[in-house]
């Protein structure tokens, strides 16, 4: 199939096979870049600018305190927990070029989550951003991490003015919470001792060692760590590059809004963008609308990353139109589905359409895209290069075109399984284990475009981050005053679905309190927005809550 319907599609000489002759892994790209585009600018955020030598040397004196001054070793993992800042990408590459295992954490994790994730990973050392240090001195003693590193705010910053930020945001601003980690060493000093060290780059990996664990949600309730190898991740950077032909090297400008410990914004941030030898800059608080569309008027931007609710929030406040568009080039839509009037909108203010795509946390993440000369909105585009995709009914039989069926897919970007867990990874694969199911059902147009029509797991996507049923059921029914629980994803406006449970209790309970109890126990995107009391759930007559019969 792919070469009778797409092979016409792909920009001209692209190939369907991946050679790793120049890269095998996220280091082989990151020495590359540095060495050709080494006095170009590769990272600003917050008034800062780094070049390409700089992130050099900075990921290097990381990557020798690690080797220097911790017990770690290679194949151990780390904890990476900030949102954008210019530290990310040097933790991240030094820890990479130290032989370790990145473990992305949402920043905004409760204190359950983030214990469940460190205890889980295994993790040995963890960075984290101040402001979050009074979660982590409740974590840390309950799990394995041995080594803290704090950073804060403005640390990549000189002496006078980061002494002056980092005092503002703790003491004026009040972002800082008091805490107390025994052991903790600051992350400037970290630098100053790895800068007295030499780094040893003998500890590189090979492309098939895991590069991240990148945790999901599960059927189960339990986040699990999907094993990325540098080599699925490579091979994902090169398959999106070999079809943005429109980009130059070292001459693009990207805005970054999305966090980097999201897998998509990972993937095309850290290393698609690194290889073409762009310009990222961070947006840490793109919430922030006025201060995030005032930071993007200092650049001539060419590609921007967001997602639906993003763009809308843009697209509402007035400066936004103001902005220069005249070097944009591409804007790439991912983690949630994109909306018609938003994708209009957006093309009405900027004279450019979206490239929405298709991913999943297991495949690194990018599966299909709408190459930017040919989008159809309402579609997830076409396969990347080398990507194999089909629909299977539920007896895992293809199905004609045009019909519907589960999208399954099978690449060099598909993870090498779940940590840990053998029989969910088989689960999620066909029975052959040749096939990632994704549970979203999709159907083939006749022009091979792909689109998603529903989806088979109970999952909700808000915001484009993976919800999962049962863990909110499991924390909802940790109250009390609560018997039973199902939670479901219903429409929203502003982030695509919003989370809704519906309770037996045993008492008075109000939403409010349910609301309260949740938001101490789940990162904030998670928790319902809205509650429904009954008397009954509706079950099977083998006593399973039936959440569809909910949802219709």
């Amino acid at each position: 199939m792919t070469d009778r319907i797409w092979a016409d599609k792909y920009p001209e000489g692209v190939s369907q096979e991946i050679s790793y002759d120049k890269y095998s892994t996220v280091i082989d790209v990151f020495n590359d870049s540095c060495q050709r585009f080494a006095s170009l600018p590769a990272y600003s955020n917050l008034g800062v600018t780094i070049t390409y030598q700089q992130l050099n040397d900075l990921s290097a004196d990381f990557a020798a305190y690690l080797e220097h001054h911790t017990n770690l070793k290679k194949g151990d993992r780390i904890a990476v927990q900030m949102p954008n800042l210019i530290q990310f990408p040097v933790v991240v590459f030094g820890a990479m070029r130290a032989g370790l295992v990145v473990v992305n954490t949402n920043p905004m994790y409760t204190a359950r989550e983030m214990e469940h994730q460190f205890n889980d990973s295994g993790a040995k050392a963890l960075v984290a951003l101040a402001n979050f240090g009074d979660l982590v001195e409740k974590v840390v003693p309950k799990t394995g991490i041995e080594t803290v590193i704090i950073t804060q705010v403005a640390d990549m910053h000189k002496p006078l003015k980061r002494a002056a930020m980092n005092f503002a945001i703790k003491k004026l601003k009040k972002m800082v919470p008091d805490f107390n980690i025994p052991g903790a060493i600051p992350f400037t000093k970290a630098l100053k001792l790895g800068k007295k060290a030499t780094f040893d780059p003998s500890h590189a990996p090979s492309g098939d060692d895991l590069a991240v664990l990148q945790y999901t949600g599960g059927t189960t309730g339990v986040a699990k760590g999907a094993m990325l190898t540098h080599k699925n991740l490579v091979s994902n950077m090169l398959q999106m590059k070999s079809i943005l032909t429109s980009f130059e090297d070292g001459k693009e400008i990207m805005i970054s809004p999305l966090p980097m410990y999201h897998i998509f914004a990972f993937t095309v941030g850290c290393l698609a963008m690194m290889e073409t030898g762009a310009h990222n800059v961070l947006i840490t608080n793109p919430r922030d609308i006025p201060a995030f569309i005032d930071e993007m008027s200092k650049w001539e931007f060419t590609a921007v990353t967001g997602l639906n609710t993003l763009f809308v929030a843009m697209l509402n406040n007035k400066e936004f139109h103001n902005l220069d568009f005249s070097h944009l080039k591409i804007t790439v839509a991912g983690g949630m589905a994109l909306q018609k009037a938003a994708a209009d909108d957006w093309e009405k203010a900027t004279g450019i359409q979206v490239c929405e795509g298709y991913g999943m946390t297991e495949t690194s993440p990018v599966i299909s895209v709408n190459l930017p000369d040919s989008i159809q909105i309402g579609t997830i585009g076409i396969p990347l290069p080398a990507t194999d995709v089909k629909l299977l009914d539920d007896e895992e039989n293809e199905v004609a075109l045009g019909e519907r069926g589960e999208l399954c897919v099978k690449g060099p970007q598909v993870m090498k399984g779940y940590w840990q867990r053998p029989e969910a990874t088989q689960e999620t694969m066909t029975k052959d284990g040749e096939w990632l199911k994704t549970g979203d059902v999709a159907v083939f147009q006749e022009d091979g475009f792909l689109k998603i029509v529903d989806r088979i797991k109970d999952m909700i996507l808000v915001s484009g981050f993976n919800v999962y049923p049962n863990e909110i059921e499991d924390v909802v029914c940790s109250h009390p005053d609560i018997i039973e629980a199902a939670a479901i994803g219903i429409p929203d406006e502003k982030s695509g679905e919003a989370v809704k449970v519906f309770i037996v209790s045993n008492g008075t309970l109000t939403k409010e309190q349910v609301v309260a109890h949740c938001k101490a126990n789940m990162t904030g995107y998670k928790v319902p927005r809205h509650v429904e009391f009954r008397d009954e759930l509706p079950k099977s007559n083998v006593g399973k809550i039936l959440r569809r019969e909910l949802r219709d």
